[in-house]
């Protein structure tokens, strides 16, 4: 897989890129562009190439840089301030005007859209008071039913019911007030108003309940520590906010000046801005809203928001001030890459928790012991990995403003191909769908292996070889989507087509043979993963069958990588291919003194009670004949290679039968010799008497 991948990295290093490649003014080519001869080689000038484009690069983030600074005007001067003043004393001496102008608004509606009117204020107020107990109404409603739902998610579902009881009083209002608007033609411009601020309204109770609901079932990882202090500080300012934006239309829609409208937004957006700064500086209480998560980086990024916090937030505060005075864009672009960025962050960082979490919960839940399960939930935590790393990052490059500077100063032409180029940005880009496909490849495969296979009922040798053609497949499929996405040129594949056909006639033809011999023992069918073989003087299980080698791990936990081409080259033992039961034999004696036939009973009651002998076949003892000391027999048994070692047995059946002859009193002779003297003999070869 590694070797495959390592293939296309090289591949993808001749493709040619997005940039077309610079032409040479003056030449006329009228040869075809498929008899074109490929040209593959560096860029001429790489360097100046790269210094251009970050020159490019820097003049223009200098330029936006000092636009930064730009100013706004304002919109009033002293002369509003005067008109402010003098609207504010006369202000008094106008309600007999607003009465004046009530009446003459009722008269234009009539006594029927007076009437609706009341009722739908009555309405309001009495939404206002019995709000609670249309919640508490609510929720005995809805307990039965969110007690059938799984217990993680519902809180999620009580958060939702309560967001949806919060903000309908108000979307019902709005809905009669879209009825009455339907009945009544009618225009005033207080008349609209009052149809935005049932909007604002709606919005406003769905963030105040959303912040209730989380601290009350305590979702998104937020400590309580300082819940009831957090919601009623949060709820005044987004009560403080929308009731400055009510106030803002409420002048625009009575047609104010424009000078006196934009200095109602400075005073009101500076107030906002006091009203922040004063909840920011509640750091404990702003800190415990921040959610609590386990990882390294996250924790690291705590440290250092908890150390710098104080200064951030009176930048934040200055830049909310300059905002005010006319510098927007300064403004807007630093909380962009300050605190958007951190909310990015955070945001993204909760979300893949809160995935990862419920993956262990349902792994735990399940009871994944099996190696299937364990390997898919890690195959899903991958691919969410890789994921949550990737759109993050691209997300928060992009927030700070380094994306496109980033691409364009990797885009600068690093290869040629004919006519294109090849950058390092395409190679990033070439890079990060390989691994796309790498992860979902094994997340295919590792869902296959945990609820496909065993449904479907495929063995595992079968499983492996299905599950090795989808990796390379996969693989070679994300190749050809990489090389589509750059722009390959496919006259270079028959470029390296006969480049790897003389390699592979002059100076691979092992490799070419451990290849092939690799497709063949994995399709075969013959050798598969989990099968115990003696190759040799090798015995153990196949671990891994790579298209180049085998690798086999023995009862010593030692490796053997196994070329391929050796494996369909010489004899090999599969005790898994039909049948994992082999016979073994343990061959032992006794004296010349016991009884056979006691013997040969005791020797079956030993193999009988041995846990590792298998129960059928049943054991069977020999009598093998006499020997020079003793009696011979042969035990022969029937075991389980895949599970235990002969050698194994062997030893616990030779500790049990010496057991069972001591108890018995049988001897266990040792080899002797013994030697007889008789008497009698003439001794002819002593010399004769002397006459």
């Amino acid at each position: 897989m590694k070797r495959l991948l390592i293939a296309w990295i090289l591949l993808l290093m001749m493709a040619p890129g997005a940039m077309p490649a610079e032409t040479v003014v003056g030449e006329e080519n009228d040869q075809p562009a498929s008899e074109t001869p490929l040209k593959v080689g560096f860029f001429d000038d790489v360097t100046g190439a790269m210094k251009r484009e970050a020159t490019q690069v820097s003049d223009e983030l200098r330029g936006q840089a000092v636009s930064l600074f730009a100013h706004t005007p304002l919109g009033w001067d002293t002369d509003t301030l005067f008109y402010a003043y003098r609207q504010a004393v006369s202000l008094p001496g106008k309600a007999p005007e607003f009465v004046e102008t009530v009446l003459e608004q009722s008269r234009v509606l009539g006594f029927a859209g007076s009437m609706i009117m009341l009722i739908f204020l009555v309405a309001v107020l009495y939404s206002l008071i019995g709000r609670k107990r249309v919640l508490d109404k609510t929720r005995k409603v809805a307990d039965p039913l969110f007690a059938k739902l799984p217990e993680e998610l519902q809180p999620y579902f009580f958060l939702a019911l309560l967001s949806v009881t919060a903000a309908l009083i108000p979307l019902i209002l709005l809905g009669g007030f879209s009825l009455v608007k339907g009945f009544v033609s009618y225009g005033a411009p207080w008349f609209l108003l009052i149809g935005r601020l049932l909007g604002l309204w709606a919005a406003g109770a769905l963030l105040i309940s959303i912040f209730r609901g989380i601290f009350d079932y305590g979702i998104l990882e937020i400590r309580t520590d300082y819940g009831t202090t957090a919601v009623r500080a949060l709820r005044l300012v987004v009560f403080y906010v929308l009731t400055g934006i009510a106030v803002i239309w409420g002048a625009e829609a009575f047609g104010q000046r424009e000078d006196f409208l934009a200095f109602l937004r400075f005073l009101i957006f500076f107030s906002i801005n006091i009203v922040f700064l004063l909840f920011f500086l509640q750091k404990k209480l702003v800190l415990s809203l921040v959610p609590q998560l386990p990882f390294p980086s996250y924790q690291t990024f705590l440290k250092n928001l908890d150390r710098f916090y104080y200064p951030v937030v009176v930048i934040t505060f200055l830049t909310g001030i300059l905002w005010c005075f006319g510098f927007k864009q300064f403004s807007v672009v630093f909380w962009t890459k300050t605190w958007a960025v951190v909310g990015v962050y955070i945001g993204f960082s909760l979300v893949y928790h809160l995935l990862i979490k419920r993956l262990d919960k349902w792994a735990e839940a399940s009871g994944a012991k099996d190696e299937h399960t364990r390997f898919f939930i890690k195959s899903l935590k991958g691919l969410i990995l890789y994921v949550a790393v990737i759109v993050t990052g691209l997300v928060m490059l992009d927030l700070l403003g380094g994306l496109d500077p980033l691409r364009r100063v990797m885009s600068f032409p690093l290869l040629t191909l004919g006519n294109s180029v090849l950058s390092i940005w395409v190679m990033a880009k070439a890079m990060l769908i390989l691994l796309a496909f790498i992860y979902a490849s094994r997340l295919i495969c590792a869902y296959l292996n945990y609820k496909v296979y065993p449904s479907v009922g495929i063995e595992p040798g079968l499983a492996y070889a299905i599950d090795t053609f989808l990796k390379y497949f996969l693989l070679f499929l994300g190749g050809l989507t990489v090389l589509q996405v750059v722009g390959f040129d496919l006259r270079a594949l028959l470029v390296f087509a006969g480049a790897i056909g003389i390699g592979v006639g002059l100076a691979m033809q092992g490799m070419a043979a451990n290849l092939i011999s690799g497709f063949s023992i994995i399709f075969g069918g013959k050798l598969r993963r989990g099968d115990w073989i003696e190759t040799g003087d090798t015995v153990g299980e196949v671990t891994d069958i790579y298209l180049r080698a085998t690798k086999v791990r023995t009862r010593d936990n030692i490796e053997y990588i196994i070329p391929n081409a050796n494996l369909m080259s010489e004899v090999i033992v599969n005790y898994s291919l039909s049948d994992s039961l082999i016979r073994i034999s343990v061959s032992f004696g006794v004296s010349y003194a016991a009884d056979p036939h006691e013997v040969a009973r005791l020797a079956e009651e030993v193999a009988k009670k041995e846990p590792l002998v298998a129960d059928s076949p049943g054991p069977a003892i020999r009598f093998v004949g006499y020997g020079d000391n003793s009696i011979d027999f042969q035990l022969l048994v029937w075991i389980d290679v895949r599970r235990v070692a002969r050698r194994n047995v062997r030893s616990r059946i030779y500790f049990a039968l010496f057991d069972a002859f001591k108890q018995a009193g049988i001897e266990i002779p040792f080899p002797q010799r013994d030697l007889h003297i008789r008497s009698g003999i003439p001794e002819v070869w002593q010399q004769p008497k002397p006459v």
